[in-house]
């Protein structure tokens, strides 16, 4: 699939959600269960975070920014965001933080090309910046075009921009190399199955987490032998569908973690997390070893050496 030469405007992000953490300890409380520096985070800029079991296997993914010092914004999944709130909140004990769904009040709209250019100007990727009404957040660009993300209050009009599909901003998404936890894939992989740790979404230096230990021991011990790369496909794929090599038919060779259809219609892409062995000879298919072929592209990113060209 060849990438798009423009892709342009705005789209309301239906599949996503929010969670408000808000209260004096909100920051403190946050800094003890997700996998990225909330204590250093400011107004001016956004963070990748994980939420994870004690098994170290991540139940959320966020994005992750302030509103105001005792106010913090975390986008993630709509479907996994019930749940999420209900295990955030059994660690609030007594800390001055409420939690609480943010989604109706607050409406998250997707902008990329020259509108999102024109709304962003020179922020930094991961910048933010306050809106009368919201926030603006910068996501990493996709084939050199701007992307963003919007927090308007529900009530208020729409961005000004073109009208874009959900399918078009998933597929940038996708495209993206990041992943997003979804209701499927939940306690499924540590995060540096999902290149988590290189697309910034965790912190080594920090204090302790949930499942902390197992992320450290993962990463420093090198026992990482399975990664996330991105695939196109013939068939149609959804998070937590099954892949497996062809020479091995009764054993998964790895899932799908996100999905979404090609904008000329040619099928899917998808981000695939497989076992690094399974890359070597034969071919990975979806659903089963006689299943639709996958066929993989280029991360936006550079993969460490052992990821890249496994044994």
């Amino acid at each position: 699939m060849n990438m798009p030469h423009t892709i342009e405007g705005s789209v309301p992000l239906g599949h996503w959600g929010l969670i408000r953490a808000r209260g004096a300890d909100a920051v403190k409380f946050l800094q003890g269960q997700l996998t990225n520096d909330v204590a250093g985070l400011d107004r001016a800029r956004a963070r990748l975070a994980g939420f994870c079991s004690a098994k170290g296997r991540l139940q959320a993914s966020f994005v992750v920014w302030k509103m105001a010092d005792d106010e913090l914004l975390l986008a993630c999944s709509a479907s996994v965001l019930p749940a999420t709130l209900k295990r955030l909140s059994m660690f609030v004990l007594r800390a001055q933080c409420k939690l609480s769904d943010a989604s109706a009040e607050l409406a998250l709209h997707g902008v990329v090309g020259e509108s999102a250019r024109a709304l962003l100007g020179d922020m930094p990727v991961w910048g933010k910046r306050d809106l009368e009404v919201g926030a603006l957040v910068r996501l990493p660009d996709v084939a050199g075009m701007h992307r963003g993300l919007v927090t308007l209050p529900s009530a208020h009009a729409a961005v000004a921009a073109p009208t874009l599909t959900l399918d078009m901003w998933r597929w940038l998404e996708v495209q993206s190399g990041i992943p997003t936890i979804e209701a499927a894939t939940v306690d499924q992989f540590v995060p540096q199955m999902l290149n988590y740790e290189l697309v910034g979404g965790v912190d080594f230096q920090k204090g302790c987490y949930p499942g902390q230990e197992v992320v450290a021991r993962s990463q420093y011990r090198g026992t990482i032998k399975r990664r996330m790369f991105l695939f196109d496909c013939a068939g149609t794929a959804s998070a937590g569908q099954e892949v497996f090599h062809s020479g091995d038919p009764d054993q998964p060779a790895g899932m799908v973690v996100n999905a979404a259809p090609q904008p000329d219609g040619g099928g899917m892409a998808a981000l695939v997390e497989v076992k690094l062995a399974a890359l070597v000879g034969g071919g990975l298919h979806l659903g089963a070893a006689d299943g639709a072929p996958l066929r993989q592209r280029a991360l936006p990113y550079a993969l460490p050496f052992e990821a890249a060209l496994p044994a």
